[in-house]
């Protein structure tokens, strides 16, 4: 579905994720933009989007929105994909070419999707040769996404609207571009050392607080590592099902095999 929204006194424009273009990337709220229209056809919303621009007395954007969505055409090569917009507009790009597939010779298909935009973003460099243009590498993006040897091991997993948000959150503070994956580790010491207190003190409120922010610095530091902590507690649920033991002292001690 493409939504035609307006933000008043400002501009009207496209997007399929009105989250993401509207309020992460361009700061406002839903209650300070409107959605004027929305349709399923990428021609008329298209053409609807320049007539209330003209409507309106706004700027008329140059191309419109379908030949923008049309024209990102990316350069394969055996090691990279790059990408023909800088790094800072990639994510809108991509955003706007969601299922847009490619073909690789030796890792077959290659698609844009919301689970691994994320990912790109936090891959992507500039290229060298030209500042507007950015590229990942295609074996990494095929390990943690399209081996099938590792389905269930990688960024592949259903993703929770929470996680999702958080993630969000995140990008949006410059966390994943330029945090530290240590940092957060060290951050994550700190926040257990916060819920030992708190159960020592038998407060609740503390403990349901400090368990909440060691879920989003694990959250966090999952990512910046190239998976999802959705599929790091799959993973782990995964080995802990076939486990068999028995409680001692309050706690539960796996049988050796």
């Amino acid at each position: 579905m493409y939504y035609l929204y307006h933000i008043p006194g400002k501009k009207i424009g496209v997007t399929r994720d009105l989250n993401n273009r509207v309020t992460l990337i361009q700061g406002y709220k839903e209650n300070e933009y409107e959605v004027l229209e929305q349709s399923p056809d990428i021609d008329y919303i298209s053409d609807r989007e320049i007539e209330l621009q003209k409507s309106y007395g706004y700027k008329i954007d140059l191309k419109k929105y379908k030949n923008l969505f049309n024209k990102m055409k990316i350069n394969i090569t055996e090691q990279t994909t790059t990408f023909p917009v800088p790094l800072n507009k990639l994510k809108g790009r991509l955003n706007d070419n969601i299922g847009l597939k490619w073909q690789h010779p030796q890792f077959g298909q290659f698609e844009v999707t919301n689970k691994n935009i994320p990912w790109i973003m936090q891959n992507a460099k500039t290229s060298m040769f030209n500042n507007n243009r950015c590229y990942i590498y295609n074996k990494a993006f095929y390990e943690a996404f399209f081996n099938p040897k590792h389905q269930g091991k990688s960024c592949t997993k259903k993703s929770l609207k929470m996680f999702d948000k958080i993630r969000d959150w995140a990008e949006n503070r410059g966390l994943y571009k330029h945090g530290d994956p240590m940092v957060q580790y060290v951050k994550l010491q700190e926040e257990a050392g916060e819920l030992a207190k708190a159960l020592i003190k038998d407060d609740q409120p503390e403990v349901i607080d400090a368990i909440g922010d060691m879920v989003v610095v694990l959250t966090n530091l999952a990512h910046q590592r190239g998976v999802h902590i959705e599929t790091c507690i799959s993973t782990a649920y995964e080995v802990i099902n076939k486990r068999t033991g028995k409680m001692i002292n309050g706690t539960f001690v796996k049988d050796e095999n």
